[in-house]
């Protein structure tokens, strides 16, 4: 038998794969790290969903007698198919929502190594046939503009659970911010492991000098604001909210009004607050808690009135502030995609279009 040297050796066990290998301490803290920044690769309401979704598809599994495991792209297409068959007590899937049904089985395939290949014709082909059946325009909720928000604002009470929504909503308003935008911002950075930024006041410049060290910085234009630094689904990006011209419509007033009162310095700056004490919770609102909100303030506002309630109801939603900021606002069209984080300004324009519409009428131009 041949006699194997130890350098031999040592090249066998380098070119082994790494799961053979008896893990080093500074690997398994790679390990870990690696398995934080794959968790961080999508939001936690996406992962969530993603996750009801592949429930969803193996309970179907289930029920058909089938395994998971290897995927196989004619089951997946019987699956789309089903889903659009509804039952007593469950309406068929929105085109919308099946897309992303399918996107979360095949990212839950992909974490398990066996990738589906969306693509093969036995999926791609029914989407298609399912999108020209059941696909539908896109219904954009209804937009809420500065003069309804003033209203909303008035049906709420002056406790602290309504101080604390009248600040969801100016701020969701004034800073164009998605629904999980507003509820993962946090006092500073690096406060809390869920949060997706942070908020900065700046005080105006003859601010009481009593005020704390956080509180006390102004801006040049010597009347302060809000800067908020958020992750969101384009990246960073910087927002900045300006005072009003009365603390009875200022966010940032609002906002002030809400953390001093309800004595939050750090950690999440949207909070529970309990129903009997009175007490704020340490925990962080849920994004659903903003679009419920939005809902019923604009139903208790008599916000179109000329829909039955039912229609009513499912035309606002947390989508509704930023869609009033984007179609409302007359200033360059950069300016909005960076404050409301577009990623072109082909979707910025879907607003802009929306409030222009008609106003250039080619029909008159042309000679009729």
């Amino acid at each position: 038998m041949a006699k194997i040297d130890d350098n031999q050796k040592a090249d066998d066990h380098d070119g082994a794969p790494l799961a053979e290998r008896a893990p080093s301490p500074h690997l398994a803290t790679l390990s870990e790290k690696a398995r934080d920044y794959a968790r961080a690769a999508r939001s936690e309401n996406t992962r969530r969903a993603y996750d009801a979704d592949w429930r969803s598809f193996a309970s179907w599994l289930r029920r058909q007698g089938l395994a998971p495991l290897p995927p196989d792209p004619q089951i997946v297409g019987l699956y789309l198919a089903a889903c659009m068959e509804g039952s007593p007590g469950r309406e068929p899937l929105s085109v919308a929502s099946l897309e992303r049904r399918l996107s979360g089985v095949c990212w839950r395939y992909r974490q398990l190594g066996a990738p589906l290949d969306a693509s093969d014709r036995h999926i791609a082909t029914v989407l298609a046939g399912i999108r020209r059946t059941h696909g539908r325009p896109p219904v954009q909720k209804q937009a809420i503009f500065a003069d309804e928000l003033l209203v909303m604002l008035a049906v709420l009470d002056n406790d602290l659970r309504g101080l604390r929504d009248k600040a969801i909503l100016a701020i969701g308003f004034a800073g164009g911010l998605r629904r999980s935008e507003i509820v993962g911002l946090d006092c500073g950075p690096g406060q809390t492991e869920d949060g997706t930024g942070w908020i900065e006041v700046f005080r105006p410049a003859n601010s009481s000098a009593g005020e704390s060290p956080e509180t006390r910085a102004s801006d040049a234009s010597g009347e302060g604001g809000l800067l908020l630094t958020i992750n969101g689904k384009t990246g960073w990006r910087e927002v900045e909210i300006g005072r009003g011209s009365s603390p009875l419509t200022c966010p940032v007033a609002m906002l002030e009004t809400w953390l001093r009162l309800g004595r939050i310095s750090h950690g999440p700056v949207f909070r529970p607050v309990a129903r009997k004490n009175g007490g704020v919770s340490p925990e962080r609102l849920t994004d659903k808690h903003v679009a419920r909100l939005v809902q019923k303030t604009a139903l208790a506002a008599g916000l179109r009135g000329d829909l039955p309630e039912g229609e009513r109801r499912l035309a606002f939603s947390g989508h509704s502030l930023r869609a009033g900021l984007a179609s409302s606002a007359r200033i360059e069209e950069a300016h909005v995609q960076k404050h409301l984080g577009h990623a072109s300004p082909e979707m910025t324009r879907r607003y802009q279009r929306k409030r222009d519409r008609f106003k250039v009428n080619l029909t008159k131009a042309s000679g009729l």
